[in-house]
């Protein structure tokens, strides 16, 4: 009889403790590993800000003014890209169009997924994302990496809805592998264009 009392407070003390974090679920969600995980997440964000920045920003900034359109006014196209290992049938090859991606989720605080791309002449192409975190990119048939020319930092007043372009030289004809992970989930949806940025003359 004597626990009673003490009892009652406990309960009621965890009841309050329960629809405090109900009325604040959004941090209550991402506590206590989220600023370990934004921690992890801005590193490896760090990583591909190695990149070189490009060297002729102004051209660039003429592509990612009609990517802007397209992010802001479609046409859209909502995929969810295919989990690491198995077989990417999710294809993101059609010109002037925004691909809303999700990407599947691993585990916790660990998203990942690929998606397949054509190139349909060689050149440079500027992938175009709404988030910081870049990507990779594999050739389909090797496996091996290609490498990321230069990277673009999207200014707020040429498009607010687009963050950050990666280049690369891609080979006509080739099948591609365009990777991409996140740690966040706020990083694990975001919108990809691709549009040409140079051909090979």
């Amino acid at each position: 009889m004597k626990l009673e009392f003490p009892f009652k407070q406990s309960l009621l003390a965890t009841s309050v403790a329960v629809l405090i974090a109900g009325c604040g679920t959004p941090v209550e969600e991402e506590s206590p590993v989220a600023p370990e995980a934004a921690a992890l997440e801005s590193s490896e964000d760090a990583l591909f800000s190695m990149l070189p920045a490009c060297e002729e920003p102004e051209e660039l900034e003429h592509v990612v003014e009609h990517a802007c359109y397209h992010a802001e006014y479609g046409p859209f196209e909502p995929i969810t890209a295919a989990a690491l290992g198995a077989p990417v049938l999710v294809d993101v090859s059609q010109a002037h169009t925004a691909y809303q991606v999700t990407l599947p989720q691993r585990s916790p605080f660990n998203y990942a997924g690929r998606v397949s791309f054509l190139a349909d002449e060689s050149g440079e192409f500027a992938f175009i994302l709404s988030r910081q975190r870049g990507l990779r990119i594999f050739e389909a048939a090797t496996g091996t990496e290609v490498a990321r020319e230069c990277r673009y930092t999207v200014p707020t007043e040429v498009c607010s809805s687009l963050k950050t372009a990666y280049v690369a030289d891609l080979e006509a004809d080739t099948e591609y592998y365009l990777e991409f992970r996140s740690i966040l989930p706020s990083n694990a949806a975001f919108t990809l264009i691709i549009e040409e940025a140079g051909h090979h003359h």
